[in-house]
């Protein structure tokens, strides 16, 4: 499971896919040499979290092996449920980067986002 949390929502959902891309190496080894954006939308602030986690997720399993060693949220637009965030990292690469454990997808079970006090994000990733 991933729990993050943050002073924002914005700050949350950073965190919690730098504790995604933790699960996958180290990202203390990840230099920021490359820069990628991520945009995602959805009917609902749970699907938005869902689909950006899910794009994110995609930069590294497609052909682009991207893992960040940061994420930067731009904006949530809680209206039209829009997010668009940038990343700093590399490709991954196996001499460099320790490998873990494999994240196969993002589940919508027991999903949730908590903005009572200080915000706070849990997802079950399949792995």
């Amino acid at each position: 499971m991933l729990h993050a949390w943050g002073d924002t929502l914005e700050e949350a959902f950073e965190q919690c896919v730098m504790a995604m891309f933790g699960y996958m190496t180290d990202t203390e080894t990840v230099e920021p040499v490359d820069a990628v954006e991520v945009e995602a939308e959805g009917h609902d602030m749970l699907s938005l979290l869902f689909h950006f986690l899910d794009e994110w997720l995609y930069k590294f399993s497609a052909n682009e092996f991207f893992i960040p060693r940061e994420v930067k949220v731009l904006y949530i637009d809680r209206m039209q449920f829009k997010i668009r965030s940038i990343g700093w990292g590399e490709e991954f690469c196996l001499p460099k980067h320790p490998q873990g454990t494999e994240v196969k997808a993002i589940t919508y079970s027991a999903m949730q986002i908590c903005e009572d006090e200080k915000p706070e994000v849990f997802v079950i990733i399949d792995i």
